[in-house]
């Protein structure tokens, strides 16, 4: 109020503003009450309401003489927005314009319900833009809300709320409201429900200083200094009444208020008041008591024993502490705001003429309001005064911060401003004097790797997803699959080629079968060599010279076979692999399947007939086992033409769910069905062979090689048995391919150690060792064979009915033959 009467005095003692014209005031007491206020309003409309007075009469018959109540031109006020509300809605009715110098609702910006209202503070419109620029500045992208219930509270944050939600990136955990008359532990529970999203430190707060100061006091209570962040409008500003006693809570709180200036002028007017110059103020006794500490005599009331007497002497700022209300610099401008209206509707319709003149008596209310609206000025502080189409005042705010620490005065600190957008100038403190930006977010940001997925109706809130297996985060929201050559990186954020491998001949698995491999050649060497030099002896022509070195022959590419397997794989080596794979074994096979069913036709043609069966020379026995050999190799040629031989580099073989253990195998185009293919001949050769062996089982011991030939076959089939099982039950073994190969290779080299340690070894040995018996013995002929062929069958009959008697004799076989 002392500022309304300290701008009264400027401007009725400026010659220039209003010349000729005294501005007076009549004001009233709102109690900061809606309704209070709305009965108090009344009063500045009496003077617009037609009284019928036709039929009173004074009781000399005369009629009365009423005095008229003074006409108000325009109304300053109020500061509240409830109330400012309620008030507008009387004095639009009589067209009375109305300046308020703190409301800032943002309702009271609807042109069409409060057309007479002007303000000279922006609205709170202007002031949740300024906050939720602040809480993007800050980092921040989950905050609550807290308002006082009524008009202010309620309207600021819903104007935050509908401003984060057309902005974006800023999302509301919870909205609270304060009610009007708080129950005993309510501050307690919205303490405890803004704790359930713990996340949201940040609260943006719309509330009176009484709420202000008991949320502070109940966080206190619980025990959470420094876990709330506020961001407080214009209602806490940088008054220190809210944060008395509780400093350390509110340390850190960012706050808002309209740019201000500290008006010099009205320091000098009003620290000079005192009882005896200032009597047109009836509210002044009232705040010296308050102010000093003291109390006044008056007539019939009994002092206080406990409050001092005042003495009136007393001075403000010097017998009590002062500091310039915030909003004094707002009531000058609205009362100037006003005047200047008034002055520049003088000047246009009076013509010059000083004073009041008739077009101007009475004053119409709407013609003002276009003149108030239409006001530019420098205010009291310097900054423009003016008004918009809904008569707002421009947005202009000061940024402060309540700091306590490494200053010597601790309080708030002016660290930005905000006038169409932030500028924040000055490094910001927070609990315990910590530099660092407090978290106010729903979900941190997610790891490289990991994609977000939201929750359903909170933008601001996800969880974070691992992208597993071969997937790799293409953007914050979408984990894709590496292509098929590909795998992820260790931080899943792209692709890189998945390591190539091959079987390394330093390998432990490729060692062993390389190490047999070398030693059977070795053996195969020596043999060969041996029967070279050897090669007219009687041992070497018994076995069978031609079909000897033909079964060598294939025993030696079994051994060489495993080279190819252990060989970088390309289009050469996967040709002869192919082609050497089945080929060795045929040949080896073929002619010992010659040579049992050479030995089984002719002891069975000896039991019919003395005539010699056919194809049983030499050259026969040769062209019978190339035969067989053709067959696998013109079945090898038939593949070639049908699938080329070629490499390639498999990825799905060591696919494992882990991506780092991925790799890519350099392999022959050679599936595990292609190779036992391949093999099935040799395979079917072998039981063959086998079945003939076990046939001839009952040839002589000393004729020929009946039975070694039966004991290779027998061992042979023992050790392929063996390898089926471990072959395929390696199929998901991550080292599948190390562990067949290894497999397949030792396997044929152990079939091919049986062939030529079982048939030719005894040979060489007695070649080397027992020359003296490597020599020529009668030659036996047909006739002789098919006799012992028939004797040997008598002998086996006779055997079996001595047997069944119950006696054993053993017969010796005639060696002279």
């Amino acid at each position: 109020m002392e500022a309304m009467l300290y701008a009264l005095d400027q401007i009725n003692s400026d010659p220039d503003l209003l010349p000729n014209i005294t501005l007076g005031a009549r004001i009233l007491d709102t109690c900061s009450r809606d309704t209070y206020a709305l009965e108090q309003s009344l009063t500045f409309v009496q003077a617009l309401i037609q009284k019928d007075t036709s039929d009173i009469r004074c009781s000399n018959g005369e009629p009365p003489i009423i005095r008229k109540p003074e006409r108000v031109v325009g109304v300053i006020g109020a500061s509240a927005s409830s109330v400012s509300i309620m008030v507008a809605n009387v004095l639009r009715l009589f067209e009375i314009p109305q300046v308020s110098y703190a409301s800032t609702a943002p309702e009271l910006s609807d042109n069409n319900r409060y057309d007479f209202f002007s303000r000279v503070v922006p609205p709170d419109s202007y002031q949740a833009q300024a906050m939720l620029d602040i809480v993007k500045a800050l980092g921040w992208n989950y905050v609550s809300t807290l308002a006082s219930e009524g008009n202010y509270g309620e309207s600021g944050v819903d104007a935050f709320v509908q401003i984060s939600r057309e902005a974006g990136g800023v999302c509301i955990a919870q909205s609270l409201k304060i009610p009007r008359e708080p129950t005993a532990g309510e501050f307690n529970k919205i303490i405890k429900r803004l704790m359930e999203t713990s996340n949201a430190r940040g609260v943006i707060i719309f509330a009176n200083e009484d709420d202000i100061k008991r949320v502070l006091e109940a966080a206190k209570r619980a025990n959470l200094t420094g876990h709330f962040q506020f961001v407080g409008s214009d209602s806490w500003g940088a008054k220190s009444s809210p944060i008395t006693e509780q400093e350390d809570v509110a340390e850190g709180a960012v706050t808002i208020l309209p740019k201000r200036a500290s008006i010099d002028g009205f320091d000098q007017y009003f620290v000079s008041r005192s009882l005896e110059n200032n009597r047109r103020n009836i509210w002044f006794a009232e705040f010296w008591e308050d102010d000093f500490r003291c109390k006044l005599t008056r007539p019939g009331i009994k002092l206080d024993p406990d409050k001092k007497k005042c003495t009136g002497e007393e001075r403000i700022g010097r017998d009590s502490s002062y500091e310039q209300e915030g909003k004094v610099q707002f009531v000058i401008d609205a009362v100037y705001s006003m005047a200047h209206a008034i002055h520049n509707m003088q000047q246009d319709l009076c013509g010059g003429v000083p004073g009041v003149c008739s077009n101007m008596d009475p004053v119409e209310g709407r013609q003002l309001l276009n003149y108030i609206r239409a006001v530019n000025f420098n205010g009291s502080a310097g900054t423009g005064v003016l008004f918009n189409e809904n008569g707002d005042a421009p947005g202009r705010y000061d940024i402060f911060q309540f700091q306590m620490t490494n200053h010597s005065n601790p309080g708030y600190r002016v660290i930005g401003q905000w006038t169409n957008n932030l500028r924040l100038n000055e490094e910001m403190q927070w609990s315990g004097g910590e530099k660092v930006l407090p978290d106010s977010v729903c979900s941190f940001p997610c790891e490289p790797g990991e994609r977000k997925k939201m929750v359903k109706g909170v933008p601001c809130c996800w969880h974070c997803e691992l992208c597993d297996g071969y997937q790799y985060q293409v953007d914050d929201f979408t984990c894709e699959m590496c292509p098929f050559n590909m795998r992820p990186t260790s931080n899943r954020t792209a692709c890189r080629d998945t390591p190539i491998i091959k079987l390394e001949w330093h390998s432990p698995w490729a060692v062993i079968p390389v190490s047999l491999a070398v030693l059977g050649i070795l053996a195969t060497s020596s043999v060969v060599l041996t029967f070279i030099k050897h090669n007219d002896t009687p041992i070497v022509r018994a076995s069978g010279r031609e079909l000897s070195y033909v079964l060598l022959t294939g025993i030696f590419l079994i051994y060489v076979m495993t080279f190819l397997m252990m060989a970088e794989p390309g289009v050469l080596v996967c040709t002869v692999r192919r082609l050497l794979l089945g080929l060795g074994m045929a040949i080896s096979y073929s002619a010992l399947l010659t040579k049992t069913n050479r030995i089984y036709r002719i002891f069975e043609q000896g039991k019919r007939s003395v005539s010699p069966p056919r194809f049983i020379s030499p050259t026969s026995q040769l062209g019978i086992t190339f035969i067989l050999i053709s067959v696998q190799v013109l079945g090898v040629f038939v593949w070639f033409v049908v699938v080329p031989p070629h490499s390639i580099i498999d990825y799905e073989e060591l696919h494992p769910p882990n991506p780092e253990l991925a790799r890519g195998i350099l392999k022959c185009d050679m599936s595990d069905l292609a190779l036992i293919s391949c093999l099935s001949y040799s395979i079917i050769l072998m039981v063959t062979c086998t079945v003939y062996a076990v046939k001839s089982r009952g040839v002589p011991e000393t004729f020929n090689e009946a039975k070694p030939i039966g004991f290779t076959m027998y061992t042979t089939c023992i050790v392929w048995l063996a390898f089926v099982p471990i072959f395929f039950g390696t199929a998901q073994s991550t080292e599948k391919m190390f562990i067949q190969t290894t497999t397949l290779t030792v396997s044929m080299s152990l079939s091919a150690s049986v062939s030529l340690g079982m048939l030719y070894l005894p040979k060489v040995y007695v070649i080397l060792f027992l020359p003296e018996q490597n020599v020529q013995k009668r030659k036996r002929s047909f006739k002789a064979v098919a006799q012992t062929a028939s004797m040997s069958t008598r002998m086996s009959q006779k055997s079996l009915n001595e047997k069944h008697n119950g006696e054993t004799v053993k017969i010796e076989p005639d060696r002279t033959q």
